[in-house]
This record gives structure tokens, C-alpha cells and sequence, in this order.
């Protein structure tokens, strides 16, 4: 296996979210199997008597899409290590502090694997039980989080938070409104075209990160995402969302590929939680429900283990909600969850 690349990381707290004095906090890094190094913050639970002969179990946490591990994923990871779990928070390759060139492009396959290399790290430590190894997905990570456990057996149990299928957004458009061979079309027409002046220019355009200033008509997920990414509350340096976004190439490989395919196969636990208000509803409740039901009429069979499956609906919250509002996110049914599947 590849050595780790030597990373720069910034070692002071530079979170948008406070440090807690329930937990140890440490830089660590680990490398996947395409031979890029993540980076990521482990959080350790300073309470010794919460790990069982030694060892913790342990959690996974990334996302969102565009974002890093000094904001929701962070503040997700730190959480739960105060309920006992040892935690990481990574950046995805190409994002963030992790490496992987050229930076800001995305990749369904290189993404899963990440999530599995996560849990190849997790498992190698000594304090950790590797039988009992989660993971967490936020936003865009949320669907990428059902295609790692999906494929990797090692992941006990899943948690999907306010969700994307980056695939079918990026192949339909929002709300399924390009789906249609014509828009496809365009679209790829517009990638191609951007590759050949990226290649002219010597340099990958931006595709820019959340609208700025924002626009007064803006829709209301656009301010929640502004509210979040632009403002003292979730802004960080190295965030692409907070910035200046993708390559306007970089996600282009979401848009050819589809996800979920193989959820209805997955016999571990899996919760997804969403608010009822979020505009990205949609992708959780038709995981879930595919993932239980499959789709009989193209002779994809029901889960055969629906039991430890749960669609958790949290009334009035939005998508940007589930990033950092404390008094929406069920951190203690989180915890009830992850207590009763990694065991």
C-alpha cells in the first residue's frame, strides 16, 4: 500500500464550531486505494470507562458536498465522540487539506472509496473495535454514504443526513426537471466544450462556490445556503461551497453514473434522516424508499432485511438545518441508533 504523502495541516482550531473538553482532538492521515492522502480530524472521548475492554467503537463522518471538515462533518464527528464513539472527520480527495490533483473535481467511484478507506484506518487502530465501525454522511456525502455501505460490508451501520444522489441531480437536474435525453445533451455539450478552454488555458475554470452577493429573489434554499456558507456561521477558508466552488468540469463524472443501484442489497442498519422542509426531501425519501422496496416493476427485489432500515422525518427542519442547528439535529437518537447496531 502507497505511503502517505506528507500533507501540510494546520494544527491550530480553526473550526467554525468550539472545541469541547469532553474529547481529544488530533490530526491524523491515511491513504486510499488510488493513492491519494486524506486528511482528517480524530475526535476521542476523554472518558475511558465508554470504551469496552479498550476499545471504541468507532465513526466515519464527511460531507457536505463542496464543504470541509472544519464545519458540518466536524461538528457531526466531535459530537458524537462525546457520546463515546472515536470519530474522524475527512476531507474528501482533492478538498480541503487531503491531496489529489487537480484540486476541486469529484469522482463517484474515488469518493465511495474514500468512505472505505476511512474505515480501513478506523479499524487499524488499536483502540478501536474494528466490528463495530459507522459511518455518517451529510448532504451530497449522504448518498455516496449508501453506496459505501452498499459495497463494503465493514460498515455495520449508516447514517444518510439530509441527503443528495449526486448522481441523479447531476444526470436530471433539481427536481427531475432535466430529465430527458435532450437536456443531457446540452449539458454534456457544455462540459466538452469547457474541457477544450480549460485545455487552451492551461488552467480548470471555477464553477463558483454559493451565489454572492445573494440575489433578493433567490430561492429559499440558496439563502439557507448562503445563511451557512457566506456568513460568520459555517464560512471557511478552505471550503469550496464558501469560495469559489468545483472545477466547472470537476463533477462531471456524477452526471454519467447512478448511485443506489445495489442499496436494496444492503443488509446492515441504515438510518435516513431528513427535515420535511429541505428541497433535497425528495432524495431521502426515495432512497429509502427503494432501498426497502426496490423497484419490483424493472425486477429489482425488496430489501430482505427492511427491519433495521428507518426514514427519520424531523418536522420544520430544512436542509441547511441538519448542518449545524443543534436544536434540530437528534444527536441523542444518533447515538440510540449507532448504541444499537454496533454491537
Amino acid at each position: 500500500m502507497a505511503q502517505n504523502e506528507k500533507l501540510e495541516l494546520t494544527q491550530e482550531w480553526d473550526k467554525v464550531f468550539p472545541k469541547s473538553e469532553k474529547v481529544d482532538h488530533k490530526k491524523v492521515t491515511f491513504t486510499n486505494n488510488f493513492g491519494i492522502t486524506l486528511a482528517a480530524d480524530m475526535y476521542i472521548p476523554k472518558d475511558a470507562s465508554l470504551a469496552a475492554n479498550g476499545k471504541f467503537p468507532a465513526i466515519a463522518v464527511s460531507g457536505p458536498f463542496g464543504a470541509v471538515k472544519e464545519q458540518s462533518s466536524g461538528l457531526y464527528a466531535q459530537t458524537m465522540a462525546e457520546k463515546g464513539y472515536l470519530t474522524i472527520a475527512f476531507d474528501p480527495s482533492f478538498t480541503g487539506e487531503s491531496s489529489g490533483m487537480p484540486r476541486r473535481v469529484a469522482s463517484p467511484d474515488i469518493n465511495t472509496e474514500d468512505f472505505m478507506a476511512a474505515v480501513d484506518f478506523l479499524g487499524a487502530q488499536e483502540n478501536v473495535d474494528a466490528e463495530r465501525i459507522g459511518i455518517i454522511g451529510i448532504c451530497g456525502w449522504g448518498g455516496i454514504a449508501l453506496n459505501a455501505a452498499a459495497a463494503d460490508t465493514r460498515i455495520k451501520a449508516t447514517v444518510a443526513s439530509t441527503m443528495y444522489d449526486m448522481t441523479r441531480v447531476g444526470g436530471n437536474g433539481y427536481f427531475d426537471s432535466g430529465d430527458n435525453e435532450e437536456a443531457r445533451y446540452e449539458g454534456r455539450k457544455a462540459l466538452a466544450a469547457q474541457r477544450v478552454k480549460d485545455r487552451a488555458a492551461g488552467s480548470y475554470l471555477r464553477a463558483g462556490g454559493v451565489v454572492d452577493p445573494l440575489p433578493d429573489d433567490a430561492p429559499y434554499f440558496v439563502k439557507d445556503y448562503y445563511a451557512y456558507y457566506k456568513t460568520p456561521r459555517g464560512y471557511h477558508k478552505r471550503s469550496g461551497n464558501s469560495n469559489d466552488g468545483w472545477n466547472a468540469t470537476g463533477t462531471q463524472a456524477y452526471a454519467n453514473a447512478r448511485f443506489l443501484r445495489y442499496t436494496n442489497e444492503i443488509r446492515s442498519a441504515v438510518l435516513v434522516m431528513h427535515g420535511d422542509k429541505a428541497h433535497s426531501f425528495y432524495f431521502g425519501k426515495d432512497a429509502y424508499k427503494y432501498m426497502v422496496e426496490g423497484n419490483p416493476a424493472a425486477g429489482i427485489k425488496a430489501n430482505p432485511n427492511p427491519s433495521n432500515k428507518e426514514l427519520l422525518v424531523i418536522p420544520g427542519a430544512s436542509h441547511v438545518d441538519l448542518y449545524d442547528n443543534m436544536e434540530k439535529i437528534p444527536f441523542a437518537k444518533l447515538d440510540e441508533f449507532f448504541k444499537t447496531n454496533l454491537k
